[in-house]
């Protein structure tokens, strides 16, 4: 059995959809990036890269690389379940932290659950999904920003 964590933070802008989790959320702002910025599922693949010891998505996924523009990153996930699966690798749980001044995630937890667990190939009980506010400090606190913590436990087949 491996442990990875993995990290990720957007800053939010105009005329862009928010996508946390593989879900689209209704917000008049969303996440800047080369892909389509899902902070969540950056987290999660950087996790279970980090536990099979692959290094990061940046070495994989570089946001030099035009290939990468507006990459839905379900499919950057599911790449990155699929290598860990030919390596011999399954994911046993997954944990998280989503960092986010507004929107208010509450309402949205139990699809990202069930979105998550889905692309890990798990039962939505392995998947927790945890969300906190920035208390109106610092980037995620004045709400320019979204952050992500996962933590993924993997098992060789």
């Amino acid at each position: 059995m491996r442990v990875g964590i993995g990290h990720d933070t957007h800053r939010l802008a105009e005329g862009r959809p928010l996508i946390l989790g593989g879900i689209r959320i209704d917000h008049p702002r969303g996440l800047l990036g080369h892909s389509d910025a899902d902070v969540v599922l950056h987290a999660v693949a950087d996790a279970l890269l980090g536990a099979a010891g692959l290094g990061d998505i940046g070495e994989h996924y570089p946001d030099t690389d035009p290939r990468w523009s507006g990459l839905d990153s379900g499919k950057l996930l599911d790449e990155v379940v699929a290598r860990l699966a030919r390596d011999g690798w399954t994911t046993v749980n997954c944990d998280l932290v989503i960092h986010a001044q507004e929107p208010k995630l509450g309402p949205h937890k139990s699809a990202l659950r069930e979105n998550l667990a889905r692309l890990l190939r798990v039962a939505p009980s392995a998947v927790n999904v945890k969300a906190k506010t920035g208390e109106l400090v610092g980037p995620i606190g004045r709400a320019e920003a979204i952050a992500c913590e996962a933590v993924v436990l993997i098992e060789s087949q």
